[in-house]
């Protein structure tokens, strides 16, 4: 038995089954992580009913609560004993539900745990209506009526519905003027303070090198009054869309009575989920969708979409991306094809894989003291002196974030890329030499096109780690709400010095730093879902181009 046994160990077939096992657990792992992500992230949009209950509080007072109910969980009897609630005598576990009642600004928080022995007569009311607004959360109650300038001009019971269309249709129209205001402020405006900027930068450099061109000055002081003439005509627009934007008012009331005006340029979407068809809920969580992945947050993050955010993130990986494969690639040939193996090379690849271990907040505090203090205001006080003190590229920004992390991805490119070459067989050089090629020309059409997939792979894993690496990003870049995305239609287009957003520092700020964490925890798994979608795809896309240059380049391996 025993020799058979030491027989078996000696085959290697237990190590076989040892790494299997090893594989078989991390997939199982990443299967569940994806699949949490994908049911409490994504089951957040769908537009769950909502339900009246009649609440008994312990001092016998009854009270109407409409709301979502979130989550249900059972608690024991010394739970609630200890939070200084009554219990039924007899009664060891009670369970309890997490309603989203809404209406923050009425109640001060929008939700709320309650026992279900402390609930009755429960029903969904058909006309209750779900109203999410740019401030204040979600309201939750019914439609009561219609405002206009001032004057009621349409009412209705809470039991009725004849005001839906005309709701709805008021709704688009405002979101139409507010579609024009924002063009008009976020393009056209725009433009043209980027433009007085501009302005004032020309005349500030010209007073800094002592230049009194009385003609350059009096065209940019006509150019200016041109420019202000027709930002104040552009405000005039502004005003015309404002004064209808402010004219409709919604009159709602809650579940216990209380009335509430709502002016329409407040409201994002006006919804009744006990009044949706299957097809209709199955729209409107398309649209939740397309919502988040699309628009910019709101109300500090917890409410609206995260698209600045995802556009930062994959600006960033692809900028590092760009930077760090041809230094990682030139670092790995040079130490492998040019540089005399001694002692010294030895060192560096010592230093080089030592570097790979550094906790990434080092290279964030580098970063911030040598790119940007020391690159950044080196750049400012020679190509923008009229900018200062305001720093231009003195300051975090994308361009400095992404550079960090090419730095600190760096070691990865150099040392897969190294593999590469050193799998190469050196037969194939010696031919392509022997043949007549110059020992460049073997680099560059031989050996660097059967290295590419070791390349390749490489960068796949530079991606992986900078696309999750928040830590060094907080000190050289990333803040927790950008006010304009780095790209936009004001020249240079594409502006590297500007802060930007990350998925995952948004993940930490929403899930850490949120002051409603119970409206902000199903944002963190869509988010977290997003930003694992976001590498996933940016890896499949390297993984497809290495595998194309291994099939290309598969006859010169033989």
């Amino acid at each position: 038995m025993y020799n058979s046994l030491q027989q078996w160990f000696r085959t290697g077939q237990p190590w076989i089954w040892l790494n299997a096992g090893a594989v078989t657990i991390s997939l199982l792992l990443v299967i569940g992580l994806m699949g949490i992500l994908l049911v409490r992230g994504l089951g957040h949009f769908w537009p769950a009913p909502l339900q009246l209950v009649t609440y008994t509080d312990p001092q016998g007072e009854e009270l109407q609560l409409l709301g979502i109910r979130v989550e249900r969980q059972q608690v024991t009897a010394d739970q609630i004993r200890n939070a200084g609630l009554p219990v039924p005598p007899g009664v060891d576990l009670l369970q309890r539900q997490l309603i989203k009642v809404g209406n923050r600004d009425l109640y001060g928080l929008d939700f709320r745990w309650v026992l279900e022995y402390q609930l009755s007569n429960l029903h969904h009311p058909r006309h209750a209506v779900v109203i999410q607004r740019s401030e204040w959360g979600n309201f939750h109650g019914f439609i009561r009526g219609i405002q206009e300038g001032g004057l009621l001009i349409a009412e209705q019971q809470p039991d009725e519905n004849r005001l839906w269309d005309e709701v709805q249709l008021r709704l688009q129209r405002v979101q139409l003027l507010q579609r024009k205001m924002r063009q008009l402020e976020q393009r056209d405006i725009s433009a043209i303070n980027h433009q007085l900027e501009r302005l004032r930068l020309a005349e500030r450099r010209m007073a800094l090198r002592g230049q009194t061109d009385a003609t350059r000055l009096a065209a940019l002081q006509l150019e200016r009054r041109n420019l202000q003439a027709e930002y104040q005509r552009l405000e005039q627009q502004l005003l015309a869309i404002h004064q209808p934007l402010a004219r409709d008012s919604l009159l709602v009331q809650t579940a216990d009575g209380q009335q509430l005006l709502l002016p329409f340029r407040n409201l994002v979407s006006i919804h009744q989920p006990n009044n949706l068809s299957l097809l209709q809920k199955i729209r409107l969580y398309l649209l939740n969708l397309w919502a988040f992945v699309s628009e910019g947050p709101r109300e500090a993050n917890t409410e609206g979409g995260i698209f600045p955010a995802l556009f930062g993130t994959v600006m960033m990986v692809l900028i590092m991306s760009v930077m760090v494969a041809p230094m990682g690639v030139v670092a790995a040939i040079y130490l492998h094809e040019y540089a005399r193996q001694n002692w010294l090379t030895r060192s560096i690849r010592i230093a080089v894989n030592n570097l790979a271990g550094v906790p990434s907040i080092v290279y964030g505090v580098f970063g911030l003291g040598f790119f940007v203090y020391f690159v950044g205001g080196g750049l400012d006080r020679i190509f923008f002196p009229e900018a200062l003190p305001a720093p231009t590229f003195g300051t975090p920004g994308l361009l400095w974030a992404s550079l960090t992390l090419a730095l600190l991805t760096l070691p990865v490119v150099i040392v897969a890329t190294e593999e590469g070459l050193s799998r190469i067989p050196r037969s194939v050089r010696e031919g392509s030499l022997a043949l007549g090629a110059t020992q460049a020309e073997t680099l560059w059409r031989v050996v660097l096109p059967m290295a590419s997939p070791a390349m390749m792979t490489g960068v796949i894993l530079a991606v992986a780690r900078a696309a999750g690496e928040v830590a060094p990003l907080m000190l050289v870049g990333v803040v927790k709400l950008a006010p304009s995305l780095p790209v936009d239609l004001n020249a240079p287009y594409v502006h590297l010095e500007r802060k930007f957003m990350h998925l995952g520092f948004h993940i930490y700020d929403v899930g850490f730093q949120s002051p409603n964490i119970e409206a902000a925890r199903p944002l963190v798994y869509a988010t977290a879902l997003l930003l694992v979608l976001v590498i996933l795809v940016l890896n499949l896309t390297a993984i497809a181009l290495r595998n194309h240059l291994r099939e290309k380049y598969r006859a010169l391996d033989m």
